[in-house]
């Protein structure tokens, strides 16, 4: 028999420290005034250093059809956040990183005006390298592309973003360039 009603996504609600202080519904989490929980971000590069960009499936509830990083989610409930990082790269690319690292964590509030939705979040960053070739899930990623940091500034200036992009994209910086070697001059 077939269960046709699916179970909840239970998100890990946080503190300004990363500390567990519960869990929220994902939905209920993200409208506003929105709830802090842990999420993750992550970097991809090529051999050549340009960084692998998705721009987000038209049918996602949040920010649908605008350009981010790599990838990003929430890991489940006590699932720690480098594991979950690497189940949704597979999930949403169809790929494994040949490296993937701690990149570093940043929290922020950036309200989505297109959706009023809100992300709060502890975001856990991570970067690393590609060297599979992709095989994105159409209902995740509507298209991907690899850009150099000065394709990224002018695809940033005419295309639209998550509101969450630059905020995470800056504070990976100094862990992209220690994931990465330095490569492609992030």
């Amino acid at each position: 028999m077939s269960n046709d009603t699916a179970a909840p996504i239970m998100l890990e609600l946080v503190d300004e420290q990363g500390t567990t202080i519960g869990t929220a519904e994902k939905l209920s989490a993200h409208r506003a005034p929105g709830r802090l929980h842990r999420a993750f971000s992550v970097f991809l590069f090529d051999e050549d250093g340009r960084l692998l960009l998705q721009r987000r499936a038209l049918g996602k509830y949040h920010s649908p059809g605008v350009w981010s990083n790599t990838c990003c989610g929430h890991p489940f409930p006590g699932e720690p956040p480098f594991s979950a990082a690497a189940r949704r790269v597979r999930e949403e690319l169809g790929v494994t990183p040949a490296l993937l690292a701690e990149a570093g964590t940043v929290t922020y509030n950036h309200p989505d005006p297109l959706s009023g939705l809100v992300e709060q979040e502890y975001n856990h960053l991570f970067a690393g390298l590609l060297r599979a070739p992709l095989a994105p899930d159409p209902e995740e990623v509507a298209e991907t592309a690899f850009v150099t940091p000065e394709e990224l500034k002018a695809r940033h200036e005419r295309d639209v973003f998550s509101a969450w992009f630059m905020t995470v994209l800056d504070a990976a910086r100094p862990g992209i360039r220690a994931a990465t070697g330095g490569l492609g001059g992030w």
